[in-house]
């Protein structure tokens, strides 16, 4: 699978609207459907069952606050909803480190890839949303060895 081809799939309703101008909700989206895979195969491990809702309802909660986020009227207010998908981005992450003991190593490495990719994003729009204010430390989220566009185009599934 890949992002392109899966962008072709997306109903006319949703990339219509503007909010699919965001990268970072198109970004969601897709990781979501990608987790729906993975949560698939924690599932069928009877030690990683708990796991796998933990993992879809956090990685299905990016894009929904995304998406609540952007219909603020304020950017204040677009910026709490910002946050609250950056938590989730990382609470995503998490559950995909602890689920690498049941998914492939190259599953988990890439979702943590693409996890932090949504959070560099959320990271950049947070502070505009704001007027230049975080709450948190500065902090570097380069992916340095990383090429994006082959996050999206190599997208490995779990077995």
């Amino acid at each position: 699978m890949t992002f392109e081809s899966w962008k072709e799939d997306v109903p006319d309703d949703i990339r219509e609207d503007p909010l699919w101008g965001m990268r970072v909700y198109q970004l969601s989206l897709f990781a979501s459907d990608v987790s729906w895979r993975d949560a698939g195969t924690l599932r069928d491990e009877e030690r990683t069952q708990s796991l796998a809702d933990q993992l879809y309802r956090a990685v299905g909660s990016v894009g929904a606050n995304v998406a609540e986020g952007y219909s603020r009227g304020s950017g204040k207010d677009r910026a709490r909803f910002y946050e609250y998908a950056l938590g989730s981005a990382r609470e995503s992450r998490d559950w995909y480190f602890k689920g690498r003991f049941v998914l492939r190593n190259e599953v988990v490495q890439h979702r943590l890839s693409f996890m932090t990719e949504i959070i560099r994003l959320l990271l950049t729009i947070i502070p505009q949303q704001r007027g230049g204010e975080i709450r948190e430390p500065s902090s570097q989220y380069e992916t340095a060895d990383v090429d994006t566009d082959q996050l999206l185009k190599d997208v490995p599934l779990p077995s």
